[in-house]
């Protein structure tokens, strides 16, 4: 199956914007994902990319599209090892040229998830760590209770991440509570420079939802 490229709008709408509100999909044996522009607040607006995680591969493979015919790829997420949770993801555009990559830190992840980030050039340019560490072991000291763990990700514990370079802020990752399925209002307005991908922080968050459990 042949993929068109996208729009150089499809791109530009991506990378002209600082907040977007991401949703999972329910979809029983499939990860999918659609971003949107936020609207009055925290209201998601139309779809502005559609996720989905390729099944039954020895690698990670994620791909986003400009919507769910999934006719135009805007970009994917890529494993260079398999069933690794120190693997490094490649994010590439449509025609394959490198946007950055993502790296779960495994050390500091066992406490408390944190991905470091990358631009084109593999140089690091921020990191996303949970933001609360007393929030970070009460949840998964809950996904260790019997039965209550099988529920944990339906209960309205925060998963919060912020991005930074150093002690700068950069943006935040936040999850809206009591929704039915993940909701998540990423804003990058700290990020003045824009020094950071938009591109590459939507990967990461959609990784950090999607490869939770590496």
């Amino acid at each position: 199956m042949s993929f068109e490229h996208p729009q150089p709008g499809a791109v530009a709408l991506v990378t002209a914007h600082d907040r977007f509100i991401l949703r999972q999909r329910f979809r029983p044996v499939i990860n999918q994902y659609e971003f949107s522009l936020p609207q009055d607040g925290d209201t998601p607006g139309p779809t502005l990319l559609f996720v989905e995680q390729k099944r039954f591969k020895f690698k990670e493979d994620i791909r986003f599209y400009s919507d769910d015919t999934k006719s135009v790829e805007v970009m994917r997420i890529l494993a260079r090892q398999r069933f690794d949770p120190r693997a490094r993801y490649d994010i590439t555009d449509a025609s394959g040229g490198k946007i950055g990559e993502i790296q779960k830190v495994f050390g500091k992840s066992l406490l408390r998830s944190t991905y470091a980030l990358f631009d084109a050039s593999g140089e690091q340019v921020a990191t996303a760590a949970e933001r609360s560490m007393v929030v970070a072991l009460f949840r998964r000291l809950v996904g260790l209770v019997p039965f209550v763990g099988d529920f944990a990700d339906w209960l309205p514990i925060p998963y919060h991440f912020d991005f930074r370079d150093g002690d700068e802020l950069l943006g935040t990752h936040v999850r809206q509570s009591w929704k039915f399925r993940d909701t998540y209002t990423i804003d990058l307005t700290p990020d003045t420079g824009r020094r950071l991908d938009r591109r590459l922080v939507l990967a990461a968050a959609v990784g950090m939802d999607a490869l939770q459990a590496r």
